[in-house]
């Protein structure tokens, strides 16, 4: 079934792993989230802490379509072959998650400890970090 998604796409000229489009929303909505929290940090600006709480939303509702769509272009490209890369990055990608179920908790029950809450969303920009360097060793060495 997998191989002939993929052979379906390229009939059509689309020759490129799905996985890295998709990696956009969680790691773009953890980066986003953490700038928003500092921001609330230094201005203690409630609405700040709100637009950090809302990116991590929408970065965790991406992390499903990320994760299927890398686990198919790791069959198809790399035979599901496991390496220490692909056993980190799984490894990172349920911290990943983990860190943003915490985000939008303490977002949510903590708002008086601003040092929590800018520790927990740098911890989501740190494992999104992590995650996109694993990712760029498996594919470009």
């Amino acid at each position: 079934m997998i191989e002939a998604m993929y052979h379906l796409l390229e009939s059509v000229g689309f020759v490129h792993p799905l996985h890295p489009a998709m990696t956009h929303i969680p790691m773009g909505m953890a980066m986003g989230g953490f700038v928003f929290a500092l921001i609330f940090f230094l201005l203690e600006k409630e609405e700040f802490l709100r637009t950090a709480y809302y990116c991590i939303s929408f970065g965790l509702a991406g992390i499903l379509p990320t994760v299927v769509f890398g686990f198919t272009d790791w069959q198809y490209r790399f035979g599901g072959e496991w390496n220490f890369l692909i056993v980190m990055k799984m490894i990172f990608a349920v911290l990943l998650t983990a860190s943003f179920f915490m985000a939008i908790k303490f977002s949510l029950s903590c708002q008086e400890n601003h040092k929590k809450i800018l520790f927990i969303y740098a911890l989501c920009l740190a494992f999104a970090t992590g995650l996109g360097f694993m990712g760029g060793e498996l594919q470009y060495g």
